[in-house]
């Protein structure tokens, strides 16, 4: 073991030790690139054919290294994405540039680390896993101390198993550390050469990654309050439960989908900065996390009505279902996501124990449907002003944008024509005090849905319209009118 604290080498030995003449032995995963092999490709796998978990436990029999293996036979990883350390690869290209000699030393597969390796072209030589032998910790070290002939090297890594190979580095190079590495560094007093940390604030990406701005979707769970005059202590109680168990499961299915989406969304010039495509959240962290947020949701569900828990099981089967299939079928997704808007609005109801109008769900389900419509054609303008070769996003072309914001347009004013008929019925006449007050809402209606239509076309519309709505001022003097209108009719 060559000690840290040694005293500064004599002048005729330090050629021995120059930065170009020691190897620099590099880590993979979480490392060069910021997420894990394994799981990227187990979770490529267990999304085409989810038995293969069953599988993947048999492979597991006989060893962490057969599991690799059997797995990277059968997975499809797109290398060309990745995300990289970006600042530790320019320092690893600097070094190659200089003369340093590096090596690629990984305990994921040799098949899925060798074109990792040709991709950035700087290493001599790939240490990896082979289905026999497991490339991590001290069989890791064993393999570098083979390589270099048991002299000095330099060893760059993330995780506590690495730190038995920096007992014998000659330098330690830290990347993105895993919580308790550098205190355990520091207390072993490992000579660090470098520290390169490229990730947000853990709070940041979380807040990110559950898009706790995405709950504000749910207020549509208090539109029956609105609807039923039900303005009593008990009802927002219940309304207040509701919203937070809707919003724990929605930041959950929000992982979910990042962690399906991440690869598609590393193609996307946006979507490519979310935590798990970014790699600013490893995938392990995200599973967890998912699971935790799935538990409170449903926990806290559980203590309101039996109706209310079986709407937001329902909304659940209907969101995993379109993420793993109906995401990609054309018209199908939009008609899906305006469902799952309606939904919201159904288990409001069940949540206070109130009937619901049948005007309600037919004024959602065309609104909605406008609205998720704006989505994809925001998304399909982005792509018109991206130079790909496949001009495509969710099996719609940008070919298909003048007849999907026709319409999106049409189903907006549709929805304002079932709300004109509701004021006009004589259900209205019998709830509202002063129902004649309820026509300023069509022409309140008329101008935030060709207004938002207005901003698609110009390709000022955030990919989801409810993000633009929030941080959109006319959006809120149009909501607040909205609302002035209906408790004044009331």
């Amino acid at each position: 073991m060559i000690k840290k604290t040694a005293p500064e080498q004599p002048l005729s030995d330090k050629k021995s030790v120059l930065p170009d003449s020691v190897p620099l032995f590099v880590d993979l995963d979480g490392t060069l690139i910021k997420t894990d092999l394994l799981i990227e490709s187990a979770f490529f796998l267990l999304k085409k054919q989810p038995w293969m978990l069953l599988v993947m436990l048999y492979w597991l029999a006989f060893g962490r290294a057969r599991l690799k293996q059997e797995i990277a036979l059968r997975a499809v990883v797109d290398f060309d994405v990745l995300p990289l350390q970006k600042e530790f690869v320019e320092f690893l290209k600097n070094e190659a540039m200089q003369g340093r000699t590096l090596y690629l030393a990984t305990a994921s597969d040799r098949s899925l680390a060798e074109p990792v390796a040709k991709r950035l072209g700087i290493f001599k030589q790939v240490l990896a896993s082979d289905g026999h032998s497991n490339l991590k910790g001290t069989r890791k070290l064993e393999a570098i101390l083979n390589c270099c002939n048991h002299s000095a090297f330099d060893y760059a890594g993330n995780a506590r198993v690495d730190l038995a190979i920096w007992a014998k580095a000659r330098r330690a190079i830290i990347v993105n550390p895993d919580l308790g590495v550098m205190t355990a560094v520091r207390k072993r007093r490992y000579g660090v050469e470098k520290v390169f940390d490229d990730r947000p604030s853990r709070t940041k990406t979380w807040l990110h990654a559950i898009r706790p701005h995405q709950w504000a979707k749910n207020l549509l769970l208090g539109v029956p309050v609105l609807t039923a005059h039900a303005f009593n202590f008990s009802a927002i109680t219940q309304i207040a439960l509701a919203f937070l168990a809707f919003g724990l499961v929605a930041s959950a299915t929000y992982v979910f989908n990042d962690l399906l989406g991440r690869v598609s969304d590393r193609h996307h010039p946006r979507k490519c900065k979310r935590p798990f495509a970014s790699g600013n959240i490893d995938l392990a962290s995200g599973i967890l996390g998912m699971l935790v947020l799935f538990g409170a949701g449903f926990g806290l569900a559980a203590q309101l009505s039996d109706y209310f828990l079986f709407t937001l099981l329902a909304y659940q089967v209907l969101t995993i279902s379109y993420s793993f299939y109906f995401k990609q079928i054309v018209l199908i997704d939009v008609l899906l996501l305006a469902a799952l808007y309606t939904i919201r609005i159904v288990a409001g109801a069940y949540a206070i124990e109130v009937p619901m109008s049948s005007w309600l769900p037919g004024f959602s389900m065309f609104i909605f449907l406008s609205m998720a419509l704006v989505k994809r054609c925001a998304e399909l303008i982005t792509l018109q002003h991206v130079a790909t070769k496949n001009r495509k996003c969710r099996g719609y072309q940008v070919s298909d944008y003048p007849i999907l914001s026709a319409m999106g347009v049409a189903s907006g004013y549709l929805s304002i024509g079932v709300l004109a008929l509701f004021i006009g019925s004589p259900a209205s006449i019998g709830k509202y005090t002063y129902p004649d007050l309820l026509w300023l809402l069509c022409p309140l209606m008329a101008y935030w849905v060709s207004r938002l239509w207005l901003k698609t076309a110009r390709g000022e519309m955030h990919d989801d319209p409810l993000v633009f709505s929030l941080k959109d001022q006319a959006s809120w003097i149009v909501l607040i009118n909205m609302l002035m209108v209906t408790l004044v009719s009331i």
